[in-house]
């Protein structure tokens, strides 16, 4: 007996998690796309507040200029718009920040929310008694709403690119590697060696290029440093990404030293090496983002370099789409699992 509520007792549980699930799903298809230029963070506060401190730590925060690139641009752009005025057009926006600060907020804190008006919408709340406490709480939690921000708007490149992917691309760089990004449509393979691909995307005035290479593990080296990754990166690019004149290659500019971050998304540990690239005896350049890690062998240093050349536009959005593809990368023995959404 005591067995047989057990066992009613899990599927009764299974039942509420599927209907559970089933429920969020339902509602999420109901909800209306969001709205808005990609990049772009409504925030939902008072005239006041906007005008003072408040507002300056949030345009200090999100509105700084963003790092790596050549010329000034805000990581975000941010859109005021009053408690009063936040109707159903502004709901449906991408990303939206309220400030509720009143004080009768109990339970100070930033919350993350998903899909709250619209779908794929990210939404984040500031909940203070007093503008001391919301700028407190936006100063202590800037590389968390910065990271939230991003990842969304990666996750919605990503999403696209699954959608309208070129997929003859995909088995090229697994046979290579193990693994491979997501490519959007219009990708084209330019170059393939035994331990190097160039994929891109060429129009008028604009180059979304990955590259994709890998170099073997030396015993004793720290391959994770920003220094090793660099010679090792600057040998490949000279021995595979050639300039249009007689003695020029693709190299790491020296005059900005690139900035790395060590990562873990998705399961995969990364270092992710930002900085720009350059042609050796040219005057071509731009920004570019790279992730470098371990071959599931740990024989092998796997590069995803992503970088763009647009010299006549601001360049933030089109490193960003480029950048998530790199972020889509799946191992082959994994993709089928991780895509579930």
């Amino acid at each position: 007996m005591k067995k047989f509520l057990s066992y009613m007792t899990l599927v009764l549980v299974a039942v509420m998690t599927i209907t559970s699930c089933n429920e969020q799903k339902t509602r999420k298809a109901l909800l209306p796309n969001i709205s808005g230029k990609a990049g772009d963070v409504v925030i939902v506060i008072d005239k006041g507040n906007w005008e003072g401190t408040v507002g300056n730590v949030l345009r200090d925060s999100l509105a700084c200029e963003a790092p790596f690139l050549p010329q000034r641009e805000p990581l975000f752009g941010l859109v005021n718009v009053p408690q009063n005025a936040f109707t159903n057009m502004f709901q449906i926006h991408r990303n939206i920040i309220v400030t509720n600060i009143n004080p009768s907020v109990t339970e100070p804190g930033v919350v993350l929310r998903k899909d709250v008006w619209a779908a794929p919408q990210t939404v984040i709340y500031i909940n203070a008694a007093d503008t001391e406490k919301a700028v407190e709480l936006i100063k202590e939690n800037t590389a968390l709403i910065r990271t939230t921000l991003e990842q969304a708007e990666r996750d919605r490149i990503i999403r696209n690119v699954k959608r309208y992917e070129e997929l003859k691309l995909a088995p090229v760089v697994t046979q290579m590697v193990g693994g491979s990004p997501h490519f959007p449509s219009g990708y084209k393979l330019k170059k393939r060696t035994s331990d190097f691909i160039w994929i891109e995307y060429a129009i008028e005035g604009l180059t979304q290029g990955i590259l994709v290479y890998k170099y073997p593990v030396v015993e004793g080296e720290e391959m994770m440093s920003l220094d090793n990754i660099l010679e090792n990166s600057n040998m490949m690019l000279e021995q595979n990404v050639p300039g249009m004149f007689e003695n020029t290659y693709m190299t790491t500019s020296t005059a900005v030293r690139p900035g790395i971050e060590y990562k873990r998304y998705k399961g995969l540990e990364f270092a992710e090496v930002r900085g720009f690239w350059e042609v050796y005896n040219d005057y071509m350049g731009g920004p570019f983002v790279s992730h470098v890690f371990y071959s599931q062998d740990g024989q092998e240093m796997i590069v995803l370099q992503a970088f763009v050349y647009a010299p006549k536009y601001d360049k933030r959005q089109y490193l960003r789409q480029v950048e998530s593809v790199i972020y889509s990368f799946e191992w082959a023995d994994t993709g089928k699992e991780e895509e579930k959404d």
